[in-house]
């Protein structure tokens, strides 16, 4: 194994958001739970089965956004790939919606270039250097 690299600050920078991401998802899906039968939550033509199953894959997709996170502060390159699809796919859908929706463009052109900037910042030469001593 190769000596140990010091962590980029760009891949820091991702981790953390993704972390803060995370929990929070967690805490609107409790959030959901908990309040799910105020009238405030009632939208029409949603069941309160779908509310609690939005609620719980919320809750669900926060727990693994944290692990992601926590996978590439210790330099995992599994986390690294996860994250990089997940930034390709949403690009993806960026360019569909502003295709799509073409009011949309100005929204769907920064999402898609702050997606671009997080995985340039986990494949820069640093963070490659980091990844690959773990």
């Amino acid at each position: 194994m190769s000596a140990a690299v010091r962590r980029p600050a760009g891949v820091t920078l991702i981790a953390v958001l993704a972390w803060i991401e995370g929990a929070l998802n967690i805490v609107a899906g409790i959030v959901l739970l908990v309040f799910k039968n105020e009238p405030s939550m009632h939208i029409a033509g949603v069941s309160e089965s779908s509310l609690i199953t939005s609620a719980i894959l919320t809750i669900l997709f926060g727990v693994v956004v944290v692990l992601v996170a926590g996978g590439l502060l210790r330099g995992s390159s599994g986390a690294r790939i996860v994250v990089t699809v997940v930034q390709l796919l949403a690009i993806a859908g960026d360019a569909f919606t502003a295709w799509a929706y073409p009011d949309q463009f100005a929204w769907s052109a920064v999402s898609a270039l702050i997606s671009l900037l997080i995985i340039v910042l986990l494949w820069t030469g640093r963070a490659n250097d980091f990844f690959r001593s773990r």
